[in-house]
């Protein structure tokens, strides 16, 4: 399976965004109201996440979806 960059990216956001918060994937589940498989498959961008579930996944990480979508990596 080839990993397409811009997943990638947007999952590595959301770790980085959940583990600066000290929370788990399970913990992030729950308040985003995921499961929490779908979460670690955001984070090793393997899924194509639809909006509704950007907007959750911001709720759950006490941000706005724009900051999900920041800059590339380096």
């Amino acid at each position: 399976m080839e990993v397409d960059p811009d997943l990638s990216s947007f999952g590595r956001s959301v770790r980085r965004r959940r583990i600066a918060l000290g929370l788990s994937q399970e913990e992030l589940a729950d308040r985003a109201g995921l499961h929490r498989n779908y979460i670690g498959g955001i984070e090793r961008g393997e899924r194509n996440v639809g909006i509704k579930a950007v907007f959750a996944l911001a709720g759950g990480l006490e941000c706005s979806a724009c900051e999900l979508f920041g800059p590339p990596d380096l």
